[in-house]
């Protein structure tokens, strides 16, 4: 029985991970976005697409086109929906990248701002022209 509890003690703590629930999010959106990309492809860029097909094979529905049972329609609006949806995708990866590389270069240019900070560049100077003067006064005070 104690291995049991330790079974479900583990599988708890395997759920409340973060990296579990961020993949929850993720596929709960994706879902989503999914509904509103085939809505696109089936609503929209397919009938635009399909129409002259769909007018020549005199057929009035997608789900309808098809030679010797093989509906090409089908496959045609799965190939255009998996086309919208991966560059719907690489538009997504390709702006987080840009904002990624923007996000860099600023904290690149905080931190040389940083290191150059104009009061620790005034204090290295002021303490460089003391140590000479400290220096020439010794020597004339040693003459």
């Amino acid at each position: 029985m104690a291995r049991s509890n330790d079974l479900w003690a583990d599988f708890r703590k395997f759920l409340m991970q973060g990296n579990v629930i961020d993949l929850a999010v993720a596929v709960i959106i994706g879902a989503a976005f999914s509904k509103i990309v085939t809505s696109l492809v089936e609503d929209i860029i397919t009938p635009v697409i399909l129409n002259p097909v769909l007018r020549a094979a005199k057929v009035n529905d997608l789900q309808n086109l098809s030679v010797n049972g093989i509906k090409y329609g089908m496959f045609l609006a799965a190939i255009i929906n998996f086309l919208v949806i991966a560059f719907c995708i690489f538009l997504i990866i390709r702006a987080f990248e840009k904002a990624k590389k923007r996000f860099v270069r600023s904290g690149e240019a905080a931190a040389e701002a940083s290191a150059t900070d104009p009061a620790i560049a005034a204090q290295e100077r002021l303490t460089d022209a003391i140590e000479r003067l400290t220096t020439t006064i010794e020597s004339q005070t040693n003459r």
